[in-house]
């Protein structure tokens, strides 16, 4: 009786995902239909963020407000309490997004709660949001969460957001990621927003894109260039040509 039930459980439950499966729809992200969020990327709360590596989460933070400009993407951009240890929204944030929208929230943690903020979202009429923001459990899940019970398509670019620890930021994606949230890597977010290297924006705008803030991919595209302009291949049966296929 016992490996009755034992099996049926297992049965019922491989079954289940079977169903989740089957049901997928793969639905990538549409530079055409996208709003890009930049949520308390403030520099009190920066000091905050201890998952990663103090150099690597400034480059992602401007990586993450830069895709809004490579993919001409509306912009919104907003902060909590920020004349207080919050501080100001990272400076140079502020400078490569002068025009978009900007929310200075007075209490709101979830900064979908404040009205002005809601319809900022909202004018853009968009219905895909990729954002990130400090810190990742409260300040970009809370607001994820949100979007995503409001019937927005959510993409957490979880590289441009931090928070604690790595167990503080792998529970919070657990979290998303069970509401239906694709959690996803700055380098996923920009090549799913380009497509194909021959689109526009496609290499001449991602390249010089990857050589600032993805220096690894900007090396490797370097050494391309440089062994091309030599004439100096490594062996290898490979035609070279001057795309940058990952």
């Amino acid at each position: 009786m016992q490996f009755s039930k034992s099996f049926v459980c297992h049965a019922v439950y491989f079954f289940s995902l079977f169903l989740a499966a089957s049901a997928f729809t793969y639905e990538r992200i549409d530079k055409n239909n996208t709003v890009l969020l930049v949520v308390d990327h403030q520099e009190g709360l920066y000091q905050m963020a201890r998952d990663m590596p103090a150099v690597e989460m400034k480059a992602n933070i401007l990586a993450h407000a830069a895709l809004g400009k490579v993919f001409n993407l509306p912009v919104v951009m907003t902060t909590s309490a920020d004349t207080g240890p919050n501080g100001p929204l990272i400076e140079e944030i502020v400078k490569m997004h002068p025009d978009a929208p900007f929310i200075h929230r007075h209490g709101e943690v979830d900064a979908w709660d404040n009205a002005d903020f809601r319809a900022a979202v909202e004018a853009t009429g968009k219905k895909q949001v990729i954002l990130a923001g400090i810190t990742t459990d409260v300040c970009t899940a809370f607001l994820a969460l949100s979007l995503k019970a409001a019937g927005y398509s959510v993409y957490a670019n979880s590289d441009a957001s931090g928070t604690f620890d790595i167990k503080t930021a792998q529970d919070a994606n657990d979290r998303m990621r069970a509401a239906g949230i694709q959690v996803l890597s700055m380098f996923a977010v920009a090549l799913e927003l380009m497509r194909d290297w021959r689109n526009t924006p496609g290499t001449p705008e991602m390249m010089p894109f990857f050589d600032q803030y993805l220096p690894e991919y900007g090396m490797l595209a370097r050494g391309h260039d440089a062994a091309f302009l030599n004439g100096t291949i490594s062996g290898l049966n490979t035609t070279l040509d001057t795309q940058y296929p990952v």
